[in-house]
């Protein structure tokens, strides 16, 4: 009998919580198909089967808190052969069904680690419930208007990334999925936090607890960023198979004012100053199970197309819950955009242990002062919210300043490079 074991799950990360058993008890295995999934504070990790045979036990529930090297079940790899139906045996009678030492595997049903929890949890199967997020997937509101009764919303859009672009002059507002109605006379639910979720309230109290948390303003017009974005989108989608979005911009507006003012872009360890002379920009991405934030190794020796290549990638792997440690470790500064969900202003939270976060907002055409005349332009805030104990009110104003150069002048940020 093998045991399989919870395996090494990452830096500094000791426990998990089983999310998806993707094999039943009594089925067969073959190497390196995934048994079981398991979601951390930041990733979720699929343990395979090192070994082929049955999985005889499941030793841990969906929603179990696991910790590192702990029995998670069991695997009889003596029984692959009495598992397998053998292809030298004679066809049944007509009358008689055909043998089977194992039953049919049922399609498998993609859903979200916590549509998983709340089916189990109501003794429902996944499979009678249509799946409205991307690709299909069942989520969470899906599986309580299943269980209420009630139809599922039919185009509930997926959670869109906090990466997705700037809106643009005149933006439309995401489209808001219907909240699920709870079950008749049920006035108060309650669920347990997911080990993800615990985390990051963990690291957010700590971010407010461990910094001097400080944050300043600006705003940037964004008539000429919107005006090359505008020209040259269509050849770069011819050339290079992307759609430019705005982000590529601040990137590279982000990475060339920390070149500026490079204590926005350190870090503190006890009594010393870690200066970091590379941009691992961190980009925060919203999903179903709670903020992440991926970073792009080296952002600032990249260019536009080259970082919206990479950015989408990172995205991409952060909605299907692919993301690795590497993907989620090592960032110098990050970079939030809640515009995409039509905030206008916010204080973003230091994605400790940085020491700055950069926030983006929504762009909302305001009359301006330009040249002695009121002008109706579009107009992005942006907030710099920032670890006073090394970064001064003077750098943070003058970064934002930088930022805000850069962006209305795009042509400078060629002079930089």
């Amino acid at each position: 009998m093998i045991p399989i074991k919870v395996p090494p799950l990452g830096e500094s990360i000791t426990e998990a919580t089983v999310s998806r058993w993707r094999k039943q008890e009594g089925e067969p295995v073959a190497i390196g198909e995934t048994l079981v999934e398991l979601e951390t504070d930041k990733i979720t990790v699929e343990v395979p089967a090192l070994n082929a045979g049955v999985l005889v036990k499941r030793l841990k529930q969906e929603g179990d808190v696991v910790q590192l090297a702990e029995t998670l079940a069991e695997l009889d790899e003596t029984a692959t052969a009495a598992a397998a139906p053998s292809v030298a045996a004679p066809a049944a009678s007509p009358a008689a069904p055909a043998p089977s030492a194992a039953p049919a595997p049922a399609a498998e049903v993609r859903a979200a680690p916590s549509a998983a929890r709340r089916a189990a949890e109501q003794g429902i199967s996944l499979a009678g419930i249509p799946g409205t997020g991307r690709g299909g997937v069942v989520s969470k509101p899906d599986v309580i208007a299943h269980t209420a009764g009630t139809a599922a919303p039919s185009a509930a859009p997926a959670v869109a990334p906090a990466v997705a672009p700037a809106a643009a002059p005149a933006p439309s507002a995401p489209a808001r999925p219907a909240a699920p109605r709870a079950p008749e006379g049920v006035r108060e639910t309650r669920e347990k936090m997911t080990t993800r979720r615990k985390r990051i309230a963990d690291n957010l109290l700590q971010a407010q607890h461990a910094t001097a948390h400080l944050t300043t303003f600006n705003e940037i017009d964004m008539s000429a960023v919107t005006a090359l974005r505008e020209r040259m989108k269509e050849r770069v989608e011819k050339s290079h198979g992307v759609k430019l979005s705005f982000m590529p911009f601040f990137a590279k507006a982000a990475c060339q004012a920390l070149k500026a003012f490079p204590v926005v872009n350190a870090q503190i360890d006890g009594d010393h100053v870690i200066t970091k002379h590379y941009v691992n920009l961190g980009i925060a991405v919203a999903s179903d199970a709670g903020l992440v934030v991926p970073n792009i190794k080296d952002a600032d020796r990249m260019g536009l197309i080259a970082f919206q290549q990479a950015m989408g990638a990172v995205a991409k792997r952060a909605r299907d819950g692919k993301l690795t440690m590497d993907d989620l470790t090592g960032g110098s500064f990050t970079i939030t955009n809640g515009g995409v969900f039509g905030s206008l202003i916010s204080t973003p939270i230091i994605n400790y242990p940085q020491v700055a976060i950069l926030g983006l907002h929504k762009t909302q055409d305001r009359p301006v002062a330009v040249d002695g005349r009121v002008e109706v332009r579009p107009m992005m805030y942006v907030a710099l919210s920032y670890d006073h104990r090394i970064i001064d009110g003077q750098q943070a104003v003058l970064f934002l300043v930088r930022l805000k150069e850069l962006l209305e002048d795009p042509a400078t940020m060629l002079l930089d490079d």
